[in-house]
């Protein structure tokens, strides 16, 4: 009878730690809604609010202004408070802050708000990813994990036709966009609120009080993965973290990943109207391109983790060497995009920019080095460093097409066959670099990206 019971307990905790993963999921798709309903309103904004392409990609680099700032910070204090709560009240800001936009606000209301965003959205990966593997034992974490991340890509792919329909709406328009995703923000967090509680792994519960991991058993991991010991690891100082190989590598390879994340949502759909003419809502959907990719490969590189290290695999080659052969991909579609036309450059932006989306398996690897009090604030500082690549994005773009002579046309006018070529011509040269760069941080992704021996190093020097 007592059996019956626990195995009766150990199926509803598994139902619910699959309700909270979806739910963080969707939590997820409305985070990066929120980032690309930028680049869709693009068009409607520049021309209405009479913007220069540097200032619509400043507005866009504004987004991260705060968003390292507050992601560290809050990946701090959530080691001390349970992560239900921050993930709460990030839900509520995210949503009230799509309002103003609605209500007539302009070029600075539009500014403010998505500098705010920036940082109310900044913890939101690394706590999300900290809430969700908290709820399953180390070696499970990383399917989980990664279709909790997949949300982030999968949020563009639901949202942009449909904000694409409100946009071209006679109506609605491009304001109703922002009052659309304000309203999904409210009716989650109401779901949020009544739904969710700390899983069973927690690093505020029972698990977190494990006894201390052995050095016999810790040095076995350049062997054996460091997954079978993880959660008895304990805190060490944070320099030694943040100043080890593998953290270094992993901020490299994520300013290279967030360069991509920037550039779609600030500037892909004007791209893609300026090599192929379509309509409003099938640039909307080829948008949406990279973003499946991305969901499609982020899931499956995390199953396949999982498999790998359910037979005995190290992290390092479940998920670093993963990640990092999958980012030279997306270099060398970087550096093919220049060299391509129409179909061809859509389907080169679609590879190089999807595989890019897989970064949330670099702070999955990362997160398997330190302990369940510090995993948090870690990949909340490799996630904020990261952001840089998404600061520079959508400004060094803009500069470039401005330096290569683009000039944005007034609401009424046509796009010239000069300008476009203008346009491309700016746009093919940040492509070229950042695809060197790509290549390179993927290169020592592969090499360096490995939590087993990191871990070591970190307990026992």
């Amino acid at each position: 009878m007592q059996q019956t019971s626990q195995h009766s307990t150990a199926q509803n905790m598994l139902k619910k730690a699959w309700l909270v993963t979806a739910l963080l999921m969707v939590f997820q798709m409305i985070n990066f809604a929120d980032k690309a309903v930028l680049g869709l309103v693009a068009e409607s904004a520049m021309a209405e609010l009479g913007m220069t392409s540097t200032e619509f990609g400043f507005i866009g680099s504004s987004f991260f202004f705060l968003f390292a700032i507050s992601g560290v910070i809050v990946g701090f204090v959530a080691g001390k408070i349970q992560t239900k709560w921050i993930i709460l009240v990030m839900g509520v800001s995210w949503a009230i802050l799509q309002f103003p936009m609605l209500f007539g606000g302009g070029a600075m209301a539009l500014l403010i708000t998505r500098v705010i965003l920036g940082a109310a959205e900044g913890p939101a990966s690394s706590i999300s990813l900290q809430h969700v593997q908290g709820w399953f034992e180390p070696t499970a974490r990383g399917f989980p994990s990664s279709m909790v991340a997949a949300g982030t890509t999968i949020g563009p792919i639901i949202a942009a036709p449909v904000l694409a329909y409100i946009i071209a709406h006679p109506q609605m328009g491009w304001r109703w966009a922002f009052g659309f995703l304000g309203i999904v923000g409210l009716l989650w967090t109401v779901v949020w609120f009544f739904v969710c509680k700390e899983g069973p792994y927690s690093h505020i519960g029972d698990m977190a009080e494990q006894k201390p991991v052995q050095k016999q058993d810790i040095l076995s991991a350049e062997t054996h993965s460091i997954a079978a010991v993880v959660d008895q690891l304990q805190p060490v100082a944070y320099f030694k973290i943040f100043s080890s190989k593998m953290f270094i590598v992993a901020v490299l390879t994520g300013i290279g990943c967030f360069w991509p994340l920037g550039f779609l949502t600030t500037w892909s759909p004007k791209y893609i109207a300026t090599i192929a003419p379509l309509s409003p809502q099938m640039i909307g959907t080829l948008s949406t391109l990279p973003w499946i990719l991305g969901a499609v490969a982020l899931m499956f590189a995390g199953y396949i983790s999982r498999l790998l290290m359910k037979k005995g695999c190290t992290v390092h080659q479940a998920l670093g060497m993963n990640f990092g052969m999958i980012i030279l991909v997306s270099g060398i579609s970087f550096l093919l995009l220049p060299h391509s036309q129409a179909s061809m450059a859509i389907l080169m932006i679609t590879i190089a920019a999807g595989a890019a989306m897989t970064f949330p398996l670099a702070t999955m690897t990362v997160g398997y080095s330190v302990c369940s009090k510090q995993r948090a604030a870690v990949m909340a500082t490799l996630v904020s460093l990261s952001s840089i690549g998404g600061i520079v994005s959508p400004l060094m773009v803009g500069h470039l097409m401005d330096r290569a002579g683009y000039i944005q046309p007034h609401k009424g006018e046509v796009l010239t066959e000069q300008m476009a070529a203008n346009l491309i011509h700016g746009m093919n040269q940040s492509f070229t670099y950042i695809g060197i760069y790509l290549v390179i941080v993927a290169i020592l992704a592969i090499l360096f990206l490995n939590p087993d021996k990191t871990a070591k190093r970190l307990n026992f020097p």
